[in-house]
């Protein structure tokens, strides 16, 4: 059996915080429901554990380690914030974090009924994250980039899900997003993966975010791309408004890597729908109402 293939128990994870914080296990401990790079365990009320599967490399925790920390304190949502590692020991040879339970229901299994108030709440948390990152900060590998060095992404997605019918407006906002300037600021902390699964809600409006493993320093578009991934229709403008250090550039690059996000979720529900690994079936609705929502503009 590979590292990838060990099957991550109850009772794996009992015991693995029984020989490294032995004061947490006795703690309830219930499984969370999705996760492909990592798996999630509940601990009590108040915690969770990270167990790294999928993931090839511990970058992505380490990052979260080193980083969030640094990041919670000032921002105005809850985040899950590291208070202790686990360290990959012959029982489990990969790494694994408690983290704090950041409470509410991910998006993909809920919704915003206050388009308003989580506008607003979007916009400030951005707001707040959005300052310059330290020249040590991470660089982004696989994002991050100016839309036009990620069209081969964009022309997978494209060619496997976009419906025919809106394939020539998808496009047309796609080649805006190219042509527009580049960030000339300095490189700014960016979250990176806001998707429905990332965020949670409760009483109808954004309550958290979730999961930095993707963070890096650099331009702030690929997050506020989530006001049309993330936010009801008509709510997007608002969301610029309130963000208020977004010039049209930016927007149009925002805009267009939503168009992508959008047929990237398409694409992960149409491989859920085909049962492959990692799909899920309920986010090609939720990328098809954000792809709908990326046309209708700001």
């Amino acid at each position: 059996m590979t590292d990838a293939e060990i099957e991550i128990t109850a009772d794996l994870v009992r015991d693995l915080l029984q020989e490294q914080h032995p004061d947490l296990a006795g703690r309830a401990l219930r499984e969370v429901a999705g996760g492909w790079g990592n798996q999630m365990w509940r601990l009590g009320d108040e915690l969770a554990v990270r167990m790294q599967r999928m993931d090839p490399t511990p970058e992505l925790q380490l990052k979260e380690r080193r980083w969030l920390p640094v990041l919670a304190p000032r921002l105005p949502l809850p985040v899950p914030t590291p208070v202790r590692f686990g360290e990959p020991s012959e029982r489990f040879p990969k790494h694994w974090t408690v983290m704090t339970w950041v409470p509410g229901e991910p998006l993909d299994h809920g919704s915003i009924s206050r388009g308003a108030h989580a506008a607003d709440t979007l916009a400030g948390f951005l707001r707040a994250l959005h300052v310059e990152a330290p020249a040590e900060a991470p660089i982004a590998t696989d994002r991050g980039a100016h839309p036009r060095n990620c069209t081969d992404g964009f022309e997978n997605f494209f060619q496997a899900v976009a419906p025919n019918d809106i394939a020539a407006d998808v496009r047309a906002v796609w080649d805006d997003a190219v042509a527009a300037h580049a960030w000339e600021g300095p490189p700014v902390w960016v979250h990176g993966d806001l998707h429905p699964a990332n965020v949670v809600v409760s009483d109808g409006t954004l309550s958290g975010i979730v999961d930095f493993g993707g963070m890096f320093a650099g331009d702030p578009a690929w997050d506020l791309a989530a006001a049309w991934v993330l936010l009801p229709a008509g709510t997007a403008s608002r969301f610029f408004d309130m963000y208020a250090h977004a010039d049209e550039a930016t927007i149009r690059r925002a805009r267009g890597l939503a168009a992508m996000k959008s047929l990237f979720l398409m694409l992960m529900g149409q491989n859920g729908d085909r049962g492959l690994p990692g799909g899920k079936p309920n986010w090609g609705p939720a990328g098809r109402a954000a792809l709908d929502r990326v046309l209708r503009g700001v």
